[in-house]
């Protein structure tokens, strides 16, 4: 397998279903909205979307299994595993706020080796694949050189379904607040994390996260100079669900403001 031709390739795709999706936004019809669980919405534009990148993936990796959101395709054990989320945010696409994406990633043996996440409404296009460095709109991108967190700006997400440790999580929220130049939450973990990757923002932290929220963007954060761990400090971060990214220089900073807080339970 050329990875490169692949990159290549899952760029023009996903380029190309996010431009359905952004067509499809302009009349969007909200009798279309269905509930998954509770706050856990989705509609007929993230399953197509799905359905587009599956049978384009397809093509590119044939040996290749899939990890999807809507369940479009199914892992069964491949050594190659597409990561996907077709609408990441689709909250804030249902309700017209700007700021949703979509991401792939491919994983080789539960290593990422390819990464690609499209904020479809600046049409920015991130991407990077194992041995190279990461892009965004054919421009090489670099994490942030800032080296203290108190000059930095961090993104987060709020628990939607999951309110158990809902203080801890206040906490963390209250000591970041105070720490740096602010707290941002944008609703969409693969944005959050490419904005990491090109040093819009300083670091990333959430929790109850899948796989398919964060594999392109973490990937493509790691190739850009950052750094990615969970929250105990280790690599189970794509399935662990637990993740904090930055620009590795306020690293150990923000990941001590977490363990504090939240414990290692």
């Amino acid at each position: 397998m050329e990875l490169q031709k692949v990159l290549e390739e899952t760029v023009e795709l996903v380029k190309s279903v996010g431009g359905f999706i952004r067509e499809e936004g302009r009349n969007f019809d909200r009798s279309n909205i269905e509930k998954k669980g509770f706050n856990d919405l989705v509609s007929y534009v993230d399953k197509q979307a799905e359905e587009k990148l599956v049978k384009g993936l397809s093509q590119f990796v044939p040996e290749a299994g899939f990890i999807t959101e809507e369940g479009t395709a199914q892992d069964k054990g491949e050594a190659y595993k597409w990561i996907i989320d077709p609408l990441d945010g689709t909250t804030n696409f249902l309700h017209s706020l700007p700021v949703f994406s979509v991401s792939v990633a491919l994983m080789h043996e539960n290593e990422l080796i390819l990464g690609v996440v499209y904020e479809i409404n600046l049409d920015e296009c991130f991407y990077a694949r194992k041995g190279g460095k990461a892009y965004c709109n054919g421009k090489e991108i670099k994490v942030s050189p800032i080296e203290s967190l108190s000059e930095g700006l961090v993104a987060t997400g709020f628990p939607y379904y999951d309110f158990e440790k809902m203080q801890a999580y206040m906490d963390i929220m209250s000591q970041f607040m105070k720490s740096s130049h602010g707290l941002r939450r944008l609703g969409s973990a693969a944005v959050d994390l490419i904005y990491v990757a090109i040093g819009r923002f300083e670091g990333f932290y959430e929790y109850n996260l899948n796989s398919y929220d964060l594999a392109g963007g973490a990937f493509i954060v790691q190739q850009a100079g950052g750094k990615v761990t969970d929250w105990k400090g280790g690599n189970d971060y794509i399935f662990g669900r637990e993740l904090l990214a930055t620009n590795g220089k306020v690293h150990e900073e923000a990941l001590k403001i977490i363990q504090d807080r939240w414990g290692n339970d």
